[in-house]
Order: structure tokens, then sequence, then C-alpha cells
């Protein structure tokens, strides 16, 4: 009997580390969310929002999640409630640019623009 408890109390705390450990691990790492996407190419790129902000000096969150109207980009709009596929679909139509352009030329034209950061797609999209 005193073997199970032993056992128990043993198992117990390695069981809920095993739970919670990648929880911790991943706690600042979000991805760019792909769902707009029906085929998917590679994975959603690896992007730690608030590590990356902090480390390019963004602080207006419209330099990223923007809004056009009459293809004129509003200074004082965000779009940060919505998910870029809600504007953008997969094939673009006018002047909106497909997902994928959207997402390249944002980001990666920022990096480039701006000659920091990766502008390789296994850089960004880990297997």
């Amino acid at each position: 009997m005193m073997m199970k408890w032993l056992k128990l109390i043993l198992i117990a705390p390695a069981l809920v580390g095993i739970i919670l450990l990648p929880a911790f691990s991943q706690e600042d790492m979000e991805v760019v969310d792909d769902g707009g996407f029906s085929k998917k190419q590679r994975p959603p790129a690896i992007f730690r929002h608030d590590e990356h902000n902090e480390k390019a000096e963004i602080e207006d969150c419209n330099e990223c999640h923007h809004v056009y109207e009459e293809g004129k980009k509003l200074e004082d709009e965000s779009s940060e409630d919505q998910i870029c596929s809600e504007c953008h679909d997969e094939k673009g139509s006018g002047n909106t640019p497909g997902l994928r352009k959207a997402f390249h030329t944002n980001c990666k034209g920022c990096h480039l623009e701006q000659n920091k950061g990766p502008i390789m797609c296994g850089t960004c999209h880990v297997r």
C-alpha cells in the first residue's frame, strides 16, 4: 500500500510537468494565422509578436494591422481586431492582394526595406 502512494507522489508531479512545461516554453511563441489558405504549402510563419515589435521599435499597431479605403492607407485606423483573411482572400481581387502576397508584401517587404529581418522562406516557415 505504501508503495502505491510513493509511486503516486512521484508520478503526479512528473505528469503535471509534462503537461504544463510545453505551455510555458511556448508562452511567447505565436504563429501567423494561416487559416485563410485552403492548401498550405509551408507551415505557418513563427512570429513572436511582442518580441518582434520591441526589437523593431514598432509602436503603432497600424504599421502592420493596416486599413485601406479607396486605395489609401488610413493612418489613424487599425485592423488588429481582425485576422488578415477577413480582408484578403487566397486569390485577391481588385487592388486587394491575395493573402500570400499580402503577408509577404507586409512582412518580407518591410524586412527588405529596413535591411533587417529574415527574407528566406525557411527562416520564417520552420518545419
